[in-house]
């Protein structure tokens, strides 16, 4: 496991005179983990099931620091949002796909339960929401992209990353209410918990698609 420039990636202590957390990495391949720290660990952990993603991250952040002169763009700021809260939307349902998008939220996880049970899952990636799911709840949601099953999950977001212009934002990350998934929370047996706009927001007029 190595980031964009072939450095070892090693996880070790904080120091205080290293340099900036991503360019660190992006140096010497060094992620500053602290120990018993449970989103460090869950960070560890992404870096070893999403190497290429991670690489990914790291490296646009390390290409956009010097542009900004200290004050973080847009594109760095999707960048941290799919770091922290990041999900992969994995389907080759186009319709279950337009209901994500559209932000149809009941008709996707109560009318169509089953379907999305055979045919989509989620995945999560960002740290902070996999640390934040140790103590389920609604409203945890997160910012995701749309991938095939049929390629390599690591290799798409990667590609979708390597993607992004300059001028992205966190605009370009649908919102997804990932404590929705039939049986995440015990209220999801239920059709009211579904027309609950406090966590599942309807799209706002002329947003969605």
């Amino acid at each position: 496991m190595t980031n964009a420039l072939g450095r070892r990636i090693r996880f070790v202590a904080p120091h205080p005179g290293a340099p900036s957390y991503e360019m660190r990495i992006f140096e010497t391949g060094c992620v500053a983990t602290r120990t018993d720290n449970l989103h460090d660990w869950f960070n560890a952990l992404v870096w070893l099931a999403f190497p290429r993603t991670k690489a990914r991250l790291n490296a646009m952040h390390a290409a956009a620091i010097p542009r900004e002169g200290g004050r973080r763009g847009r594109l760095r700021d999707l960048l941290t949002i799919f770091d922290e809260g990041g999900a992969l939307v994995v389907s080759d349902d186009a319709g279950l796909e337009e209901l994500v998008r559209a932000m149809r939220w009941r008709e996707l996880f109560w009318e169509q339960r089953e379907r999305l049970k055979r045919a989509m899952r989620f995945v999560v990636l960002g740290h902070a929401v996999l640390e934040q799911a140790l103590a389920p709840r609604p409203g945890i949601t997160c910012k995701a992209i749309f991938v095939s099953p049929r390629r390599p999950l690591d290799d798409q977001a990667a590609a979708w990353l390597a993607g992004c212009g300059a001028h992205a934002t966190p605009k370009d990350l649908a919102p997804l209410p990932v404590f929705g998934y039939p049986g995440w929370l015990p209220a999801s047996g239920k059709a009211e918990f579904y027309s609950d706009e406090r966590y599942f927001r309807p799209a706002r007029q002329g947003k969605a698609g």
